[in-house]
């Protein structure tokens, strides 16, 4: 539920590197003896005309469908000129990720369900809930920990984000 959400991981886990460190370098590399593994990989490239018209056609209905509310604030946080683009971003980040999954936005995976959050040194990832916590759980292999890694970059008409799921050694902290 609420608050129990990991940013980068799935709802109710909490990271191995702990409360309140940001995962380094070293937090991510495979143990001595074991290894890593990449799950899955999504990248999506998004015009920002599109989401610039769907604001002016739908307003806050889409808003509201598509971004969290975190999301929405942020965005709300930039000039007006910048609005658009963080949107765009946010947008092929939650389908990158849904390609990550395996799934697109089907098998009980909805935009909703993935949420683009900020670590504490600022990096971006994504918060999955619902469906696709549901999903990461299913393909995450026993006795590991799910890491999402996300990148997102945008020159105007296009924005682009890429999803990296993966692995590494080490059960997930019990809450």
């Amino acid at each position: 539920g609420p608050g129990n959400e990991f940013p980068g991981g799935v709802e109710g886990q909490r990271p191995s590197w702990g409360p309140g460190r940001s995962p380094g370098l070293a937090s991510r590399r495979p143990a001595p003896g074991g290894g890593g593994v990449i799950l899955g990989i999504g990248s999506d490239i998004m015009d920002i005309r599109r989401i610039e018209a769907s604001i002016a056609r739908f307003g806050d209905r889409f808003l509201m469908r598509i971004f969290t509310e975190t999301e929405r604030a942020r965005a709300m946080r930039r000039t007006e000129k910048l609005r658009a683009p963080t949107y765009a971003k946010r947008f092929a980040a939650k389908e990158a990720a849904a390609k990550a999954l395996g799934t697109g936005f089907r098998r009980g995976v909805f935009f909703a369900d993935l949420a683009v959050v900020n670590l504490r040194s600022g990096q971006p990832t994504i918060q999955m809930t619902g469906g696709a916590a549901r999903r990461l759980a299913e393909m995450t292999p026993a006795g590991m920990m799910p890491v999402i890694n996300l990148t997102m970059t945008d020159e105007y008409p296009y924005a682009y984000a890429q999803v990296i799921i993966s692995a590494v050694p080490g059960a997930p902290a019990a809450t």
